[in-house]
Protein backbone atom coordinates (compact mmCIF):
# COMPACT_ATOMS: atom_id res chain seq x y z
CA UNK A 1 0.00 0.00 0.00
CA UNK A 2 1.40 3.44 -0.81
CA UNK A 3 2.42 5.49 2.21
CA UNK A 4 -0.17 8.27 1.57
CA UNK A 5 -3.25 6.11 1.75
CA UNK A 6 -4.52 6.46 5.32
CA UNK A 7 -7.27 8.41 7.04
CA UNK A 8 -8.06 9.14 10.64
CA UNK A 9 -11.31 7.70 11.95
CA UNK A 10 -13.17 8.23 15.23
CA UNK A 11 -15.87 6.19 16.94
CA UNK A 12 -18.86 7.20 19.09
CA UNK A 13 -16.66 6.97 22.21
CA UNK A 14 -14.29 9.52 20.63
CA UNK A 15 -11.49 6.99 20.28
CA UNK A 16 -9.21 7.48 17.29
CA UNK A 17 -7.59 5.09 14.84
CA UNK A 18 -6.11 5.16 11.37
CA UNK A 19 -7.60 3.25 8.49
CA UNK A 20 -6.55 2.47 4.95
CA UNK A 21 -8.24 5.08 2.78
CA UNK A 22 -9.05 2.59 0.03
CA UNK A 23 -11.20 0.54 2.42
CA UNK A 24 -14.70 1.45 3.56
CA UNK A 25 -14.86 3.06 6.98
CA UNK A 26 -15.83 0.32 9.46
CA UNK A 27 -19.26 0.30 11.10
CA UNK A 28 -19.36 2.43 14.22
CA UNK A 29 -16.59 4.72 12.97
CA UNK A 30 -16.63 7.94 10.93
CA UNK A 31 -14.00 9.86 9.03
CA UNK A 32 -12.35 12.55 11.15
CA UNK A 33 -11.37 14.57 8.09
CA UNK A 34 -7.60 14.07 8.16
CA UNK A 35 -5.69 11.88 5.73
CA UNK A 36 -2.11 11.39 4.67
CA UNK A 37 0.74 8.97 5.06
CA UNK A 38 0.78 6.63 8.03
CA UNK A 39 3.17 8.73 10.12
CA UNK A 40 1.25 11.96 9.50
CA UNK A 41 -1.99 10.29 10.58
CA UNK A 42 -0.37 8.87 13.72
CA UNK A 43 1.08 12.29 14.57
CA UNK A 44 -2.36 13.86 14.10
CA UNK A 45 -3.96 11.29 16.41
CA UNK A 46 -1.23 11.86 19.00
CA UNK A 47 -1.91 15.62 18.86
CA UNK A 48 -5.71 15.55 19.08
CA UNK A 49 -6.38 12.50 21.27
CA UNK A 50 -5.19 13.93 24.53
CA UNK A 51 -7.61 12.11 26.85
CA UNK A 52 -7.57 8.36 26.26
CA UNK A 53 -10.66 7.72 28.37
CA UNK A 54 -13.80 6.78 26.41
CA UNK A 55 -16.39 9.56 26.17
CA UNK A 56 -18.89 7.63 28.32
CA UNK A 57 -16.36 7.38 31.15
CA UNK A 58 -15.47 11.08 30.93
CA UNK A 59 -19.16 12.01 31.06
CA UNK A 60 -19.82 9.69 34.00
CA UNK A 61 -16.89 11.18 35.89
CA UNK A 62 -18.15 14.71 35.20
CA UNK A 63 -21.60 13.77 36.51
CA UNK A 64 -20.00 12.28 39.61
CA UNK A 65 -18.04 15.48 40.23
CA UNK A 66 -21.23 17.58 40.02
CA UNK A 67 -23.05 15.45 42.62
Amino acid sequence: MPSGDYKVVINYEEQYSIWASDRPTPAGWRDEGFSGDRNSCLEYVDKVWTDMRPRSLREAMQESERA
